[in-house]
């Protein structure tokens, strides 16, 4: 069960969307006490979703070759399933709009040229700015709202789907759990952390990050759901025939 949620919880913590915003929310007004309100609701959630499962098996895994252990692995198959088609379909949507989009396009569409520095600013520059002023407004108690809102729910159902394996009778489970959540939370847990000791480099360092994300989302989402999904496939599989 560890090295699948190792996987799975990497794959939560590095997902593009979620960094993104979260970069986002730190960088509002009073950034710091909105991002540990979005951490907190992630974790209250995260754990909410584990406590579910756990009680809802008891604590205990599924009999081998039981019904509710076929079902659970066909779960997983289904999740796997999805998000290689999300990735796949992730990739088709870049490839045509990196085919349509030439780099004069973005020069002269509305927000692209150039940067009072004079750089070029891609045409998604502008939404973005749009973006960030929204959120500069938010509330803590929005920020807090968008914590579950804003986690990759195909990879968390992934996670909950293995965790019914869970045997709470044995303290490696309990390790196992434990290693999941704090490495499913930790690329916030450190972006907070570095906002709050040093928030005049971190202000441009998780500026750079979050331009990073930008230019490159389509392929880390590719990347992230490809991956994770044929583990989830190959592993179903193997465990179906088996």
């Amino acid at each position: 069960m560890l090295p699948d949620l190792l996987l799975i919880g990497l794959g939560i913590a590095i997902f593009p969307l979620s960094v993104t915003a979260f970069v986002l929310v730190l960088s509002a007004d009073r950034g710091t006490w909105k991002g540990l309100a979005f951490i907190l609701s992630w974790i209250a959630c995260f754990v909410a979703v584990l406590a579910a499962v756990l009680i809802t098996t008891g604590g205990k895994p599924p009999a081998p070759k039981s019904l509710p252990s076929t079902a659970t692995i066909a779960v997983k198959l289904a999740i796997g399933v999805g998000l290689v088609a999300y990735g796949w379909y992730r990739h088709r949507v870049g490839g045509r709009t990196s085919h349509q989009v030439k780099p004069s396009d973005e020069r002269d569409a509305p927000g692209g040229g150039r940067s009072p520095d004079g750089d070029e600013t891609p045409a998604s520059g502008k939404s973005s700015g749009r973006m960030s002023a929204r959120l500069d407004r938010i509330s803590g108690w929005t920020a807090a709202g968008l914590g579950p809102l804003l986690q990759p729910w195909g990879l968390v159902a992934a996670g909950a789907a293995t965790v019914v394996g869970a045997d709470l009778s044995r303290t490696s489970s309990y390790v196992a759990l434990v290693v999941y959540g704090v490495l499913a939370t930790s690329s916030l847990l450190a972006m907070e952390l570095y906002a709050v000791f040093a928030p005049d480099t971190s202000r441009v360092r998780l500026g750079q990050l979050r331009t990073w994300f930008q230019t490159h989302q389509n392929q880390a989402l590719v990347g992230v759901s490809t991956v994770v999904g044929l583990f989830l496939v190959g592993k179903s599989v193997y465990e179906l025939t088996s």
